[in-house]
């Protein structure tokens, strides 16, 4: 996998960034070797892989790219995921093939007025005498937005306050009233794609909705629960990705007589940074291990995303550093690596987010003694 990043994804890093546009010859790439149906299961045309060898895979294109690693993540982590967990056959059957192929889904949960309280959410579906539904509403920073095929989304059924309201649907591109916003300018992982998306009166039918009625808040944290694995493998792979650099540049570069790796201060950024990279690894590794063993993980999960997208803030920062002003202008992808990186510590739950899942965790082991 990191031969195959290397080649085939790294080499356009720099240029989808630079454009804001997703390569196709990358995504081409992806689904040549099957990666977009990473864990989709092998009944559906999917690789079907543990979280283990997931956690890996998402690492290593990080590790060559952060756009594309959020592109991949985003549609298998948070896009396949509810409907491989919460599907009925028939959806499974309509969806994932299709997504094992390279064709992409959307997972949109966060609103204008909803982000860390997802439980806030406004946009709602109103039950129809013919038992249709009528979705309006708006969400937003919706990775994959533009390109994919069908979303997942939460809406609220009636005006109860609460979570026990929030049910979840699969909307497909096309449907009369949904459509999606312009593309954001962001500040890094400019070659993934995000966006709002819009509903205005779009009918949807009983056959769209995704699991039971009043379980799509519990769906969606589910997903995230897991997801957070990957954001962390992600953040694991970026930080590595600036220790490459890093190390690379600190042997080549002379200053004055010898290579700057031979100061000390240097050596001492170095060994702190793989320190970092290696530590956030092996949290996150012990999530998807625990995941894939059945037991509970959700204390780990965040311990792993919070810990990792630190770590890969940490050697970024370092990275650029020790590149000095070189590190600074974009002959190197380390600028883009330390903007890239910062990602991490806001999807899917921000750090803040992380400690309080961590420390409810906590609570409950203690109440459990």
């Amino acid at each position: 996998m990191a031969a195959f990043a290397r080649e085939k994804i790294a080499p356009y890093a720099a240029q989808m960034d630079r454009e804001g546009e997703f390569a196709p010859e990358v995504h081409r790439a992806l689904a040549d070797l099957g990666l977009w149906g990473a864990i989709i299961p092998k009944a559906y045309g999917g690789l079907e892989l543990d979280t283990t060898a997931y956690a890996i895979l998402v690492e290593e294109i990080a590790r060559a790219c952060g756009s594309t690693c959020l592109m991949v993540a985003a549609h298998c982590s948070l896009g396949c995921y509810p409907i491989i967990a919460f599907g009925n056959d028939a959806q499974k059957q309509k969806y994932l093939p299709r997504a094992a192929k390279g064709e992409l889904i959307a997972f949109a949960l966060t609103e204008p007025g909803a982000g860390s309280d997802a439980g806030a959410t406004k946009t709602k579906a109103e039950r129809q005498a013919d038992g249709s539904w009528i979705l309006n509403g708006t969400k937003c920073w919706c990775t994959n937005a533009t390109r994919a095929f069908a979303h997942v989304i939460t809406a609220r059924i009636d005006d109860t306050p609460g979570v026990k309201s929030i049910s979840s649907f699969i909307l497909e591109r096309g449907m009369k009233g949904f459509a999606t916003g312009k593309k954001e300018d962001k500040m890094g992982l400019r070659g993934s794609d995000t966006a709002f998306l819009h509903f205005d009166d779009v009918r949807i039918t009983d056959l769209q909705r995704l699991g039971e009625v009043g379980q799509g808040f519990k769906q969606f944290m589910i997903t995230l629960d897991g997801g957070r694995i990957s954001i962390g493998a992600m953040g694991v792979g970026l930080a590595q990705g600036a220790l490459d650099v890093a190390l690379k540049y600190a042997a080549e570069h002379k200053d004055g007589a010898v290579p700057i790796v031979a100061h000390q201060a240097i050596q001492f950024k170095l060994a702190d940074m793989e320190t970092q990279a290696t530590a956030a690894r092996l949290l996150v590794l012990t999530a998807a291990a625990m995941k894939d063993a059945g037991i509970p993980f959700s204390k780990y999960s965040a311990m792993a995303k919070l810990f990792a997208s630190e770590a890969g803030r940490f050697c970024t920062y370092q990275g650029l550093q020790i590149l000095g002003a070189d590190g600074f202008g974009k002959a190197y992808p380390i600028e883009r690596q330390y903007r890239d990186v910062k990602l991490c510590e806001i999807g899917e739950g921000t750090s803040e987010i992380q400690r309080l899942v961590i420390s409810r965790e906590l609570l409950k082991e203690l109440a459990a003694r």
